[in-house]
């Protein structure tokens, strides 16, 4: 191929679709920087150590030219695009992680509730530096997450880094077929709810208000945990939808871009689940995006409480634009602003109130026996069902958890002063 030849195809392939076209000088195509880019793809089809195919050389210009822009804008071929897809939709196989590049370093977003990641203990923020072996500081972040899917029941190592630690862990984990359920939800004590959103797919609003209602049986409810640490975000309708399941009104978030479709803002119904259960939000570093949304929309509309740490600070709004060959573009096109107009771009949410990660140790001298801990003592008629141990044993494990629980009798002791 020759660089005229290459010019000409590089020029119809970046030409900008009819709708698009501008016939101001900002939109005009830089006709010296392309016969540039034709001239390097020509210097490498003749000269490079082996042989290059015209299909590999430009999409890996289209990686690179997506890549630069930000780290969620993307190219993906088949397999990628399907992947997108079948996370969206809550199902994959894989180890179950989401990850992002921090400062060009593959980390660890979040683990997904139940997946080998989860049980293994790999924790937000964690580096990784190897996948069976491959460096990672070589592979887009596309690439990365290719390696890390795969066939159920097929191990796969990884070289971690953890903040706090010396060396480096080396961790193998079995992939499976990660049916993600986005939404769990049980009663912490008689009246007191907990409801856990992994992340956000295309059902989690449905989802959240059934586990609201199922909640509801046994009684109303006095106060309500949800939980989104750890939630990576996802599908943007549904955080408006799990907003609007506590909001009877009032914005929920809006977003600007630089095109008319990308400026959106969405409101809450009136058909609310839960307009006014005392509520709690807890959210840490790795709760992002729609998280954040939901978080954020809350806190300005003072619906709830924030507890915990600083979020993310994942503020930008992705289209999925699927390509005419069964690929697709994942592309960076507006940000998304709370209520009251903050933009959560590498900013994150602020808790009301800051409670780090923690485990409550209660010592044998500070805990002194009372009657109701003899073995078969008379029980008042006003007495509570006794909480079960493995619930008392998580809420020492989960200080966050403990304290939001805290919190919500404290707000409830309050109303009714």
């Amino acid at each position: 191929m020759s660089a005229l030849a290459s010019a000409t195809l590089l020029m119809l392939a970046l030409a900008a679709p009819p709708a698009l076209a501008q016939s101001s000088p900002v939109d005009e195509l830089p006709l010296e920087d392309i016969q540039t880019f034709a001239e390097v793809f020509e210097r490498i089809k003749r000269a490079y150590v082996e042989e290059v195919d015209d299909s590999t050389l430009l999409r890996n210009a289209m990686r690179g030219m997506l890549s630069e822009l930000d780290p969620h804008s993307a190219y993906l071929d088949r397999s990628e695009f399907q992947s997108l897809r079948e996370s969206t939709e809550g199902e994959f196989g894989g180890i179950g992680i989401e990850v992002g590049l921090e400062e060009g370093r593959l980390t660890i977003i979040t683990p997904i509730d139940d997946t080998p990641a989860s049980r293994a203990g790999l924790q937000a923020r964690d580096v990784i530096l190897e996948i069976d072996g491959n460096p990672t500081e070589r592979l887009s972040l596309q690439e990365s997450v290719t390696l890390m899917r795969g066939e159920p029941g097929s191990q796969i190592r990884l070289n971690i880094l953890r903040s706090g630690q010396e060396a480096p862990l080396d961790v193998t984990l079995t992939r499976e077929i990660i049916r993600t359920e986005s939404v769990r939800s049980e009663m912490l004590e008689p009246g007191y709810g907990y409801l856990r959103v992994s992340q956000f797919q295309s059902r989690s609003g449905e989802q959240v208000n059934n586990a609201i209602r199922r909640m509801e049986r046994d009684g109303p409810l006095q106060g309500l945990v949800l939980d989104l640490r750890n939630n990576p975000g996802g599908v943007l309708q549904a955080a408006v939808a799990v907003a609007d399941a506590f909001l009877q009104s009032g914005l929920v978030v809006y977003t600007e871009g630089r095109l008319p479709d990308t400026q959106m803002r969405f409101s809450a119904s009136r058909e609310t689940a839960a307009p006014d259960v005392p509520l709690v939000v807890l959210i840490n570093g790795g709760s992002a995006s729609a998280a954040e949304i939901v978080a954020g929309a809350l806190q300005d509309q003072r619906r709830g409480v924030i507890m915990g740490t600083e979020s993310f600070g994942k503020g930008s709004v992705q289209q999925v634009m699927p390509l005419g060959n069964g690929e697709g573009l994942k592309l960076t096109t507006a940000l998304y602003y709370t209520p009251n107009g903050r933009s959560i771009q590498a900013m994150g949410i602020e808790p009301d109130v800051r409670v780090v990660r923690g485990r409550l140790e209660v010592t044998e001298s500070s805990r002194q026996l009372r009657e109701a801990d003899l073995e078969g003592h008379l029980r008042s008629r006003s007495e509570p069902r006794a909480m079960t141990q493995e619930m008392s044993e998580r809420l020492r494990e989960d200080y966050q958890l403990g304290e939001a629980l805290n919190l919500l009798k404290a707000l409830n002791v309050l109303e009714r002063r």
